[in-house]
C-alpha cells in the first residue's frame, strides 16, 4: 500500500523530529581537541570511529589485569542546570569512575563518556566535555571515545544525562583487595573537596524545604560554589603512594559514606574504629546537618563528611605514608585504627 501524503505538507526530516545530526558533527569537531589533549602513546585512534583502539602498555607488566568502573554523578547534574555551571561536574564523571579503579592499585588507561539530551545544546555540551578532558588529565587517562545522543522528548528543556567508563590495568600480584588488612592497621583518611558526587538528592530535599538561597555566602565561597565543588581525584597520589609501599587496603568514599565503603575494603572479623574529632569536615556538611536539621547517622550513610578515600597501612609505615601523601597535595590525617571482631561482617565504628 502506498503512503498516504497530506496536501500541503512538506517531507519529514530527521531535524524536524528533533535531531540536528551537522550540529552533532559540528560538536564532534569542537571537542576532538579536548580529547587529544590528554592521549598518551598508547592511544592508537580516538574519537571518530566506530570504536577506540588503545594499546595494552605490556612492556611495563608481567602479568597485567586489567580494572574496568563505570558511574554518573547522580542529581548533582540538577545542580548544574540550575545554576548554569557546567564546566566542573565533567571532572566529577571521571573522579568517580578513576578513584573506583585506583583503590584496586590500578593504573587508569582510558575513558569514555555518554552524554545524552533532549536537544544538543554546543556549548553546555562543549563545557561539560572539556571537563572531562580536564578530570582525565587529573586521572592520567586519555579520553579515546564517547557517545552523544540527542533524544527529544526524553528529557526537560536544558538537562542531560551523564555516564562513564574507565578502565586501568594493574600487575597481577599488585592487586589490592583488602586481604593483607591486619587488626593494629591504622586508617589514614585523605579529604574531600566536599560532597563529591553523592547525596544530592538528600542535598536537593534540604534546599526544597528551607528554600535556601544558592548566591547566599557560606564561609569563603556561596552556597552554590560549596555544592559544586568537583570530586578530588586522588589517583596520581594513591598510585605514587603504592610505588612506595605496601598498603592493605584502599577506599573510595562514595555513596553510603564511611559506614558502607571502608567494609568493602577489610576482611572478615575486622572493625574500623574511626575518630570524627581527628579531622575537619568542609563547611557545607555543617550546613546541610544543621539547615536540614539531618541527623548523625544519616550524614554518615549519605555523605562523605569529609573524608574522600582511605588507606590501611602498617602501624610502622602510617607516618611516612601520610608525610608522603601530604607532600603530594593531600590533605592527610590518620583517623583511625583497624581492631579485631568477634563478627565475621566487617564493620565500621565511628565516635
Amino acid at each position: 500500500m502506498a503512503p498516504v501524503k497530506s496536501r500541503g505538507q512538506k517531507p519529514l526530516t530527521y531535524r524536524d523530529a528533533g535531531v540536528d545530526i551537522d550540529r552533532g558533527n559540528r560538536l564532534v569537531e569542537r571537542i576532538k581537541p579536548l580529547a587529544q589533549s590528554t592521549a598518551s602513546a598508547n592511544v592508537i585512534a580516538g574519537i571518530g570511529g566506530f570504536g577506540a583502539l588503545f594499546s595494552l602498555p605490556t612492556e611495563r607488566y608481567r602479568e597485567p589485569v586489567l580494572v574496568s568502573g563505570t558511574d554518573g554523578v547522580g542529581t548533582k547534574l540538577l545542580l548544574a542546570v540550575a545554576t548554569g555551571v557546567h564546566d566542573t561536574i565533567g571532572i566529577d564523571l571521571v573522579a568517580m569512575c578513576a578513584n573506583d579503579v585506583v583503590v584496586q592499585g590500578a593504573e587508569p588507561l582510558f575513558f569514555l563518556d555518554y552524554f545524552a539530551t533532549g536537544r544538543l545544546d554546543d556549548d553546555i555540551a562543549h563545557a561539560v566535555i572539556s571537563g572531562i578532558s580536564e578530570g582525565c588529565r587529573q586521572a592520567g587517562a586519555a579520553l579515546i571515545g564517547g557517545e552523544t545522543a540527542e533524544m527529544p522528548g526524553m528529557y526537560a528543556d536544558g538537562h542531560y544525562d551523564l555516564a562513564g567508563f574507565c578502565v586501568g590495568v594493574v600487575e597481577r600480584d599488585r592487586i589490592i583487595d583488602g586481604t593483607r588488612v591486619k587488626p593494629g592497621d591504622r586508617i589514614i583518611g585523605l579529604s574531600s573537596s566536599g560532597f563529591h558526587s553523592n547525596g544530592y538528592s538528600l542535598v536537593r530535599k534540604v534546599l526544597e524545604r528551607t528554600g535556601a538561597d544558592l548566591s547566599a555566602p557560606l564561609g569563603t565561597e556561596t552556597l552554590a560554589a560549596g555544592l559544586l565543588r568537583p570530586t578530588r581525584i586522588y589517583v596520581s597520589s594513591v598510585l605514587k603512594l603504592l610505588a612506595e609501599m605496601e598498603v592493605g587496603a584502599v577506599a573510595h568514599i562514595t555513596g553510603g559514606g564511611l559506614v558502607e565503603n571502608l567494609p568493602r575494603a577489610m576482611p572478615e572479623y575486622c572493625r574500623a574504629e574511626l575518630d570524627s574529632a581527628s579531622w575537619t569536615r568542609p563547611d557545607v556538611f555543617q550546613w546541610i546537618e544543621d539547615t536540614g536539621e539531618v541527623d548523625r547517622d544519616d550524614m554518615y550513610r549519605a555523605f562523605n563528611c569529609g573524608i574522600g578515600m582511605t588507606l590501611c597501612v602498617a602501624p610502622g609505615h602510617a607516618a611516612a605514608a601520610l608525610d608522603l601523601l601530604n607532600a603530594l597535595g593531600e590533605q592527610g590525617q590518620i583517623i583511625g585504627e583497624i581492631r579485631a571482631s568477634d563478627s565475621k561482617v566487617p564493620e565500621v565504628v565511628i565516635s
